[in-house]
């Protein structure tokens, strides 16, 4: 009998050992995570960077995230177009209302749960179908001083031999520290986005972008990448103010930047300039590329006819381009590469407007 006890004590030792070592593990793990958000500012890397860690933490196939559009005053949180892994049913609008019962629940309990728990405990909740769709193992609430600032949907869980099929008390403490985590970065990020961002054509402002382009251009000298920089004017632009008003100007500029934005790819970045000038970086992409989104921008905006008030209008763009090139044109400053972008944009307005000219060093051509 002595001897099994020996055994048994021995064993139970090697458990307390091993699970010693997982909690200092994670430790680190949660510290590299807290490390990451911190050092993501801007919204939408943030809330990729945390559905990867989300489904990379808990071992599910896929993740979405549910964040609030305080930028275009919508009064709901919507499904951010970075969700992985997840299906989703064209017939569902996937917005959850702030008002909702659901929001009121998850905010006030601050806690997790699977979609059978929730609509035990919230039945009048109108959300579920749509939640449904996208098939959740756990829904997990983003709360930071009594406020909601977001909604991750965790997938379907990728099950291995010895793992058991619903989340461990230790794996909801350990999700939840990363939703705490995950609520104050996006909370930060947020605010950032709102005091970065011209709230007329939802593009960036100019000094926000200059401190992020500054940061592209260390990365493409260091990685040996090349980087272009778009200067946009719009032509005859005093015509529109001095004929219907300075309404209908603000009218033509959000009519602009809403291509300019839809043109151009989430990791490069679009800027209202100033007035009726924008400027965009497109990251590793060289002139001729460059060139080929600019012409897009300039015949799209040529092609399309404006009702404003019943007055049908036409507008034409002029641009400017400069590339980064570390053999070419290793230029270190952004003021630098967006000016001689503006150089190129002013032969473009100089040869008859509504057309693309590249930046060359001192040439221009």
């Amino acid at each position: 009998m002595a001897k099994k006890v020996r055994t048994k004590t021995k064993k139970t030792e090697n458990d307390v050992i091993a699970d010693f070592e997982k909690h200092i593990y994670d430790l680190q793990q949660l510290l590299e995570i807290a490390r990451s958000f911190c050092t993501t500012i801007e919204l939408d890397p943030l809330v990729e960077s945390i559905l990867y860690i989300a489904m990379a933490q808990m071992r599910v196939t896929g993740a979405g995230i549910f964040v609030s559009n305080e930028i275009n005053n919508e009064n709901c949180y919507i499904l951010s177009d970075h969700y992985s892994g997840i299906a989703i049913d064209p017939t569902f609008e996937y917005k959850i209302p702030l008002d909702s019962e659901l929001v009121k629940f998850l905010t006030e309990a601050n806690n997790l749960y699977t979609i059978k728990e929730l609509k035990q405990l919230v039945p009048s909740s109108k959300e579920f179908p749509m939640l449904e769709s996208l098939n959740p193992s756990l829904i997990v609430p983003l709360s930071l001083k009594n406020r909601l600032t977001g909604i991750i949907v965790m997938g379907e869980r990728i099950y291995v031999d010895g793992m058991e099929s619903s989340y461990t008390a230790y794996e909801r403490d350990e999700i939840q520290t990363i939703a705490s985590l995950a609520s104050v970065a996006i909370h930060n990020a947020s605010l950032i986005e709102q005091a970065s961002t011209d709230m007329m054509t939802h593009l960036k402002l100019k000094f926000f972008f200059f401190n992020i382009l500054e940061d592209r251009l260390d990365k493409a000298f260091a990685q040996d990448e090349k980087l272009s920089i778009l200067m946009f004017d719009i032509d005859f632009f005093k015509r529109f103010n001095d004929t219907y008003g300075h309404v209908c100007g603000d009218y033509v500029l959000q009519h602009v930047a809403k291509i300019i934005k839809e043109s151009i790819r989430d990791v490069d970045m679009a800027c209202r300039y100033g007035g009726e000038e924008f400027t965009v970086m497109l990251c590793n992409t060289d002139a001729e590329g460059a060139f080929n989104v600019a012409e897009r921008i300039r015949k799209k905006i040529e092609e399309t006819e404006l009702d404003y008030e019943g007055n049908k209008m036409n507008l034409t763009i002029s641009c400017g381009i400069s590339e980064f090139d570390r053999e070419k044109n290793a230029v270190r400053s952004a003021k630098i590469l967006v000016d001689q972008a503006d150089k190129a944009l002013y032969v473009s307005k100089e040869n008859g407007r509504n057309r693309v000219s590249i930046a060359e060093h001192e040439e221009i051509k």
